[in-house]
């Protein structure tokens, strides 16, 4: 991480420096052409205007009072020459080039009607050169030539990039001791992290990272930790499950070996004692065979068994759901009444076999808990495009504190009334599980007038068929 911080930093400011020298040098040499330009033309248009005097010398000393006062102060060279390039004026009074011809690219190129610039490398440095064309009644008749040298900018150019690497080396040695800092507080919970995650990997639930304050990494180790708890809730479902399966297990199978052993050690039992005796393993054995059933229920959802989806008439469910468990109901002498309030839309689309699962153990339920000569209430209605069923009974009723728990596996109000009744506490968590794979929730609440009230909402678009 350091070193990408380094590098990336590096490769910025390189490319800045470049940039930023390159503009520089553009402008201040752009800046110096320019107004090498303005001074020529302003030397040109002058001369013109005094080109041609009939004495040589009075247009010599002419030529001399214009560049004195153009180039007052400067360090430019100024050339005037005719088309021949011979030379009629040169402030360079060493060259001593008048009468002289005087030839350079940018001053033949002036002759020819451009103002042409050019920059070459001497001893002294580098040079700029300019050169207009005169013109005297729209003909061309010489070009002025001006030369400065411009070290200064390249003395200044230099001075900026020592300027610039000496600020760049500084901003690397900070950008170096800002990523250690940076780094030392990132990786160090990261580190934490990372031993939670092996802990966890060698299903170690119990590791927590320590969190300070409210940054993305004290976000991230919050999140850790969090998974951690929801691991280990798991891994305690998970133990309790395999334990409340072993025992419920252990006791049908408990039953049948006593009644064995107890007709084995029998001596000379009667035919209606051999009947008793396997009427009653019988009734273990189909206790079993729920079980089992309702576990290998609960294996599929689990799996995520995908939805046979159709078209359901809700209200034919339910009513089918009513019918099967008449009987059952007939032997309390409790009333079940359906109430239909949907409209001319009943149909959802949903897994039949699922949805019917999960109205039958609400229903069971309400009818194992009802006392004898009780009622169950079942309403179908609409409420914001969610199809609603109410399943109400006039039982004992659930604690507060026991509703949300009533839909956990193997978990039952009265243990000792639900063995009677046979129940084996999966017939809720099976209905939960039917429902929100519809996309679906159940709930549980307080009957206006004692009892309880199950409400299943479904979509009535619940799922696509997988």
């Amino acid at each position: 991480m350091l070193a990408t911080y380094i590098c990336v930093t590096l490769v910025t400011l390189i490319l800045m420096c470049v940039y930023i020298i390159s503009v520089l040098s553009d402008n201040l040499y752009s800046d110096r052409t320019t107004r090498l330009f303005a001074k020529a033309n302003i030397i040109s248009m002058t001369a013109a205007n005094v080109w041609d005097s009939e004495d040589e010398n009075v247009m010599y000393q002419r030529f001399v009072d214009i560049m004195e006062r153009s180039l007052a102060g400067t360090s430019i060279r100024g050339v005037v020459t005719n088309t021949s390039y011979t030379v009629l004026y040169d402030s360079n009074n060493e060259a001593d080039m008048v009468g002289r011809v005087f030839m350079r690219d940018v001053l033949k190129r002036a002759v020819d009607g451009e103002q042409a610039e050019s920059m070459f490398e001497s001893d002294s440095g580098k040079t700029v050169t300019v050169s207009v064309p005169v013109e005297r009644n729209g003909v061309i008749v010489g070009g002025v030539y001006l030369a400065e040298n411009v070290s200064s900018i390249s003395d200044t150019i230099d001075t900026i990039k020592t300027s610039l690497i000496i600020f760049s080396a500084l901003i690397i040695l900070i950008v170096a001791m800002m990523s250690i800092g940076i780094s030392y507080i990132i990786m160090q919970p990261m580190a934490d992290f990372i031993e939670v995650a092996h802990a966890i990997s060698k299903g170690d639930f119990s590791k927590r990272a320590s969190v300070k304050g409210t940054s993305e990494m004290a976000q991230m180790g919050k999140a850790l930790n969090y998974m951690c708890d929801e691991l280990n809730a798991l891994d305690e479902k998970r133990k309790n499950f395999v334990s409340d399966v072993s025992h419920e297990l252990k006791t049908p199978m408990a039953g049948i070996k006593l009644l064995c052993d107890s007709l084995i050690e029998a001596e000379d039992p009667g035919m209606d004692t051999i009947r008793e005796f396997l009427g009653d393993m019988s009734e273990e054995i189909d206790r079993l065979t729920r079980l089992i059933n309702r576990l290998l229920t609960l294996s599929r959802l689990d799996a995520g068994a995908g939805l046979n989806v159709s078209n359901v008439d809700i209200t034919m469910l339910v009513g089918a759901v009513i019918r099967s468990l008449k009987q059952f109901s007939a032997e309390k002498n409790i009333s079940i009444d359906l109430d239909i309030k949907m409209g001319q839309e009943r149909e959802v689309t949903a897994d039949y076999d699922k949805l019917y699962e999960a109205v039958y153990n609400v229903l069971d339920n309400a009818i194992k808990y009802t006392p004898e000569n009780g009622a169950v209430h079942v309403r179908t209605t609409r409420d914001n495009g969610m199809c609603i069923i109410e399943i109400e009974d006039n039982g004992p009723g659930i604690p507060d504190d026991e509703k949300t728990k009533i839909f956990d596996r193997f978990y039952r109000l009265d243990d000792s009334r639900a063995r009677d009744t046979g129940g084996t506490g999966l017939g809720l968590a099976i209905s939960k599980e039917a429902v929100q794979l519809h996309g679906g929730t159940v709930e549980v609440k307080d009957a206006p007038e004692g009892g309880s009230i199950f409400r299943i909402s479904i979509p009535f678009a619940a799922a696509e068929p997988v």
